[in-house]
């Protein structure tokens, strides 16, 4: 017997701010009903966007398409409609009214999915603009306005230990790359 479980990409529409609950409450569902077979994977594609607050870095998963969610289903029986009684979701993305949902083309699917792993990329290849030994000043948090000098650098978080004078004193301090600026 030919499997005949192939599945596509969808899209579910879903009220704006409300994709992580929709997922949550697909997954649930799907399980409850004994249907993972027929759905593999609820995605919400989100960028990390990374903001200064009170002098701290926050790093927040931002969705990326506000009101889609994405599933890898093979949408078979009542599926569709389970889904669209979900909480929150609107229905299918390029649904006919009345019709089937649409799947996305492969093509589409992997901008998505690609945009997702483009953006985890970029973070990481960003060239890191400073030297050892190189004058900077600080300009975020308690030692804003101090000049200092770069003794490491740590790329993997993005972070510069700095010497700088305090009181006459030398001390280190370890800065994010977005607290300090070239002198």
């Amino acid at each position: 017997m030919a499997d005949n479980n192939v599945k596509k990409w969808y899209v579910v529409r879903a009220v704006s701010g409300q994709e992580n609950k929709v997922k949550a409450y697909i997954e649930t569902e799907i399980n409850r009903l004994g249907m993972s077979d027929y759905i593999s994977q609820v995605l919400v594609p989100t960028e990390k966007v990374v903001t200064v607050r009170d002098g701290k870095k926050v790093a927040k998963d931002k969705v990326y398409f506000p009101g889609y969610v994405m599933i890898e289903a093979n949408l078979v029986g009542e599926i569709p409609h389970i889904i669209k009684s979900i909480t929150s979701v609107i229905g299918f993305l390029g649904e006919v009214k009345g019709g089937d949902p649409v799947p996305l083309r492969i093509s589409e699917v992997n901008r998505m999915l690609g945009k997702v792993d483009e953006l985890a990329v970029n973070t990481d290849t960003q060239n890191i603009p400073f030297t050892i030994g190189e004058t900077i000043k600080v300009v975020d948090g308690p030692f804003n306005g101090f000049n200092g000098t770069i003794e490491k650098i740590n790329e993997d978080k993005r972070k510069l230990e700095v010497m700088v004078k305090i009181f006459g004193r030398k001390t280190p301090l370890e800065l994010a790359f977005m607290q300090v600026e070239k002198v």
